[in-house]
Formats: structure tokens, C-alpha cells, sequence
């Protein structure tokens, strides 16, 4: 099998033999890199990947856990947040990479490597989880529209359907603009969480100290229980796939030393995005601790709750407001990046190219069917139900994407000269393995 995998790692990106080879081939090696520029010139040639990463980091099912696990413990589990992006920082940083060392995303990878039926159980597996992500991203949005303008919703499920044309739009005028897209409503989620913190007025002696693991995380079944959601919810493994494969829209030189840099200004750009992903989760819990759980309210689980609660506790007219533009602001952001996760796993697992039109159409369609019978069913209370569950789902797919991901940058045979050192190679096992257990604990807290 590592035959068939050099075979496949030897056509040349571009190359007029395979060109059909490449992942994304519509944007590959479409953004310049100037080769006599100095560094902050070719680092932002490179930013942008790593934005794009950092928004499923900040999805709307990650708010729900943030928000219960400050409610209910304070500041005490800003610690689980902070491993949890450190574990994610190491693990973007092989995704990149695989993409650049091998020329190769993820799910290619897959598909070069193992047997044609372990090949397709994995993209299943993918495609589960990629709905699993589409779904949280189709009820945070329908929660912010109902917030924002009182769209009931049912409703707002059905609007965020039409956001199929906007991604489709963007998508032809060129990758940079969708970076550019994911950008801006980054930037809106920092904002208001800016000004969510100056309202809030967190204590920073809390902050401190809740930095700093506690044993009590680990001895506290309710606290153990919470933070093991962080961490389930934290890593996505959508964006494993994703990240492998548009670091690939770089044009910089396929040489050995082209990719020494490609990876080395990859590796800053997705850090530096993944630390502003901590900021706003941290902002998200430390919001909750501060307005919540300092004043009494410690069983705010639920998005829309801790929506109608902010205003009152904090003494400000505009908190909700700025709470529910973020939560949107995610929605829309995710929306963008699920969608090339979605393209690029069947393509890659598959080598099936479906219209992005169709593509994205299918993908919506699998979120939005149960999304839109459990909103009339069942209400708010409901959609928050299935929030959580579609955590649980991206759980338990984690591991396999994860351990994929170690074995191949681990392999020399794959990676050659970029392969992980041995210091690299067992803390990534090390981190694979709490993930793995960590994740089957928590499925198995919630089911049994």
C-alpha cells in the first residue's frame, strides 16, 4: 500500500499527467507567494488557511459547553479550554504538514494508503461527522435569526438554506475572497466578545487561577463530565481534512525546501489563529462565569437562556445584542468551511467531483430535515437537545481522523524528510490517545 501512496506523491501538483490529481484542483496553487519578499510579506501571502481552521473551533456547538461549564464552575475550567486548543495546534500543525510534505490532503491520504473497503468506512465516517458539523451550524444560525429578529424557528432553519447560493457565489470569485469573508465575521466574533468582556467585568485574579489545572476537574464527576465536552467539542475533526488540503493553495516551490518554508509560515499562521479560536471560547466561558455564576445563575446551559438572561444581569442594553450577532457570525463562518470539508472528503476518499452546487445542496439537506422536524416538534428546548448531540456524533468520529493523521506524518516512508521527530511522534500518540479515551468516556457517560 506505501507503493501505491509514492506512486501517487510523484505526480507533481499541476503536472500535465495527472492535473485532475490535485485536492481542490479549481484553486490549487492559486495564490503567489513572492519569492524575494521579506517575512511579514510572505506570511501574509499564507494567511488565511489558518482562519479558516480556526472558526470550527468556534462553532456554535462549542458555546453550549462553554456557556454551562462557566455557569456551573466558574473560571474553573478555563484550564480544559486551554489544553484543548494546545492538543488542536499540534494537530493543525500535521494536517498542514501531510497537505504540504505529500502533496496530498487527508482523505487522499486515506485512499492511497489503506484498503478500498477501510477507505470507505472512514469517509462515512466523515460524512457523518461533516453533518454532524452542518447541523450545529444550521441551529446556532436559526437561534441568532430567531434572537435577532424574532424568526421563529422553523423558519430560520429553512433560511439558512438560501446561504448555499451566497457560498456558491463567493467560491467563483476566487479562494482569497472566501478567506477574506471568513475574516470579517471572525473579526465580528472578536469584537463583540471585546465588548462582552468590558461589560462583564470578569475578575482577573479568577482568570488566573483558572488557568491552572485543578485536580478537582478530575475528581468532580459533574466538572470531569463538562470537560471532557470541551475537549469533544474543541477538536473537530473536519477540519483535519480541511486544513491539509487549502495550505495546498499556495503556490509555493514542490521542492524540499519550498515545503521547509511552506510549513514553517503555514505552522505561524494557523497558531496564531488558533490562539484568537482560544480567546473566544475563553471569552464565551469567562462571559458565563462572570454574568452567571457570580451572580447566583448556575444552571445556564442553554444558548437562548443565556441570551435573555445578559441584559438584566450585566445592566446593559446591548450584550444580548452583540452575544447573538457573534453567534450568527459563527454560524455563517462554519457554514463556509463545512462546505469545502464536505467537498473535499468525498473528493478525496471517492475521487467523485460533484458540482459544488449539488454538494452543498445534499449536505443542507442532511442538516436541515432533522433540525426542522425537531424545531416544530419540540421547541427550543429541543434544537439545544440536538445541539449536544450533534457533539457527541463529531466525538465519536474524532479518533478516526486522528489516528490517520499521526500514523502518516509519523511514517518517513510517506513523509520522507518531513516526517515527526520522535519527541513530536509520541506526544502525538500521547494526545491521540487521550483524545480517543477521553471521547469513548464521554459517549459512554451519555448513553449509559
Amino acid at each position: 500500500m506505501v507503493d501505491s501512496f509514492k506512486i501517487n506523491e510523484s505526480l507533481q501538483p499541476g503536472s500535465p499527467e495527472n492535473p485532475q490529481s490535485n485536492s481542490l484542483p479549481e484553486v490549487h496553487s492559486s495564490i503567489q507567494i513572492p519569492e524575494n519578499a521579506g517575512f511579514w510579506k510572505k506570511l501574509a501571502a499564507f494567511t488565511g488557511p489558518g482562519l479558516m481552521v480556526a472558526v470550527g473551533y468556534i462553532d456554535p456547538g462549542n458555546w453550549a459547553t462553554d456557556i454551562e461549564g462557566g455557569s456551573r464552575f466558574g473560571y474553573a475550567l478555563l484550564s480544559v479550554i486551554l489544553i484543548s486548543n494546545l492538543f488542536a495546534m499540534l494537530l493543525q500543525h500535521l494536517s498542514l504538514k501531510l497537505g504540504i510534505a505529500t502533496n496530498r490532503d487527508l482523505a487522499q491520504a486515506c485512499r492511497d494508503y489503506y484498503s478500498r473497503p477501510v477507505s470507505f468506512v472512514l469517509w462515512i465516517l466523515s460524512e457523518i461527522a461533516i453533518a454532524a458539523t452542518d447541523l450545529a451550524e444550521v441551529i446556532g444560525s436559526a437561534i441568532a435569526l430567531n434572537l435577532l429578529f424574532g424568526l421563529p424557528l422553523p423558519v430560520g432553519i429553512l433560511f439558512t438554506a438560501l446561504d448555499v447560493l451566497v457560498v456558491l457565489y463567493f467560491q467563483q470569485k476566487g479562494f482569497r475572497i472566501i478567506e477574506s469573508i471568513v475574516a470579517g465575521l471572525m473579526s465580528i466574533i472578536l469584537l463583540s466578545f471585546l465588548y462582552e468582556m468590558i461589560v462583564s467585568q470578569p475578575s482577573m485574579a479568577g482568570i488566573v487561577e483558572g488557568l491552572m489545572p485543578k485536580k478537582q476537574i478530575i475528581t468532580d464527576p459533574g466538572m470531569l463530565y463538562i470537560a471532557i465536552g470541551i475537549l469533544g467539542a474543541t477538536v473537530m475533526p473536519h477540519n483535519l481534512y480541511l486544513h491539509s488540503s487549502i495550505v495546498q493553495t499556495r503556490a509555493y516551490k514542490r521542492t524540499d525546501e519550498g515545503k521547509k518554508h511552506a510549513i514553517r509560515f503555514a505552522t505561524i499562521d494557523s497558531t496564531v489563529s488558533l490562539a484568537l479560536a482560544f480567546f473566544i471560547n475563553g471569552s464565551i466561558l469567562i462571559l458565563a462565569a462572570s454574568a452567571f455564576h457570580a451572580n447566583g445563575h448556575f444552571e445556564i446551559a442553554d444558548i437562548t437562556d443565556a441570551y435573555h438572561l445578559l441584559d438584566p444581569v450585566l445592566g446593559v442594553s446591548m450584550a444580548g445584542i452583540f452575544f447573538a450577532l457573534a453567534l450568527l457570525a459563527s454560524g455563517q463562518s462554519s457554514t463556509l468551511t463545512g462546505t469545502l470539508a464536505g467537498q473535499i472528503v468525498m473528493e478525496g476518499f471517492l475521487n467523485i467531483r460533484l458540482k459544488p452546487w449539488l454538494r452543498r445542496l445534499i449536505t443542507r439537506g442532511i442538516a436541515i430535515v432533522p433540525a426542522l422536524v425537531v424545531s416544530i416538534m419540540f421547541g427550543e428546548r429541543g434544537t439545544a437537545e440536538l445541539l449536544v448531540l450533534s457533539q457527541v456524533i463529531l466525538s465519536l468520529q474524532l479518533s478516526f481522523a486522528v489516528v490517520p493523521l499521526v500514523f502518516f506524518t509519523s511514517n518517513p516512508k510517506i513523509m520522507g524528510r518531513f516526517a515527526n521527530a520522535v519527541p513530536v511522534t509520541i506526544l502525538s500518540w500521547v494526545i491521540a490517545a487521550i483524545i480517543i479515551g477521553l471521547n469513548g468516556f464521554l459517549l459512554w457517560k451519555t448513553f449509559v
